[in-house]
């Protein structure tokens, strides 16, 4: 009763002097708190519900996105292969303009057991590939053909040493033979009477393989072996057979270059 007179007298005098009563300025600022929660509580429901149910599409939107960014890496990465191979491309068909008619090949693979210096070839009999045709890439010799299969190739490299090609230093023109060492190639059976000098070009002869005049290599080191009717050269390949990757096959018979025509 008390506590209703204080109230109801509190009010009486707010009237009386046309001001609100504290009373109902609590009440007032009690009403707007209570409705700002009410509606925030109402946002944060509905927000959750249109998250929920936008959820499917979301994830479907994210996951094309990442298939998008997946696409575009590959192709990247396809785009970026091709023009790191694209010089050498350009340079084996400048040497089939220079050395061909000849068929140009890729390789594909190397002999896994490092038993011989051998590269398989993705070129075969079907374009025209045989037994004992020479290869080259834009730098010199590579080797020569060894066997066939129709869509592939074995190129016994230079530095094998099965290797035997007829060559011929191209200052003086003194004959030789050039033999791999499985690392380097070796010039054999060089007149003692020949001045050889560190540096001297050595081009292949007139061969099975071969033209005359396409470059092997370098000479880096001679050997004068006491007694022997010969001399002998260490000779540096020109070609880089570390990073080999095209390649041209050609024939010493032009003709013979010609792929082989189709079976009925």
């Amino acid at each position: 009763m008390i506590v209703a007179s204080s109230i109801a007298l509190i009010q009486l005098e707010s009237l009386k002097t046309g001001k609100p009563s504290v009373i109902a300025v609590a009440v007032a600022s009690v009403a707007v708190y209570a409705q700002s929660a009410t509606a925030a509580v109402q946002g944060v429901a509905r927000g959750a519900a249109a998250s929920v149910a936008d959820a499917p599409r979301l994830a479907a939107q994210n996951q094309a996105l990442r298939d998008k960014n997946r696409t575009l890496r590959l192709e990247n990465e396809r785009l970026r292969e091709a023009l790191a191979a694209a010089p050498d491309a350009t340079a084996i068909a400048d040497a089939n303009a220079r050395f061909g008619p000849g068929v140009e090949a890729t390789v594909v693979g190397y002999d896994p057991e490092a038993l011989s210096r051998t590269v398989t070839l993705d070129r075969g009999a079907l374009a025209g590939i045989k037994s004992n045709d020479g290869v080259l890439d834009d730098d010199g010799v590579v080797g020569r053909v060894v066997a066939t299969a129709p869509l592939s190739s074995t190129v016994l490299l230079v530095t094998d040493g099965a290797s035997k090609v007829p060559a011929i230093v191209q200052r003086g023109r003194w004959w030789g033979i050039a033999t791999g060492t499985n690392t380097s190639v070796r010039l054999e059976y060089v007149s003692q009477d020949a001045k050889l000098k560190v540096g001297d070009a050595v081009v292949t002869g007139e061969g099975r393989s071969f033209r005359a005049g396409l470059v092997i290599g370098s000479v880096t080191r001679i050997d004068h072996p006491e007694g022997a009717l010969y001399q002998t050269a260490l000779v540096t390949p020109s070609v880089a057979f570390g990073r080999l990757s095209h390649v041209l096959v050609v024939s010493p018979n032009p003709s013979a270059a010609k792929p082989a025509e189709p079976s009925e």
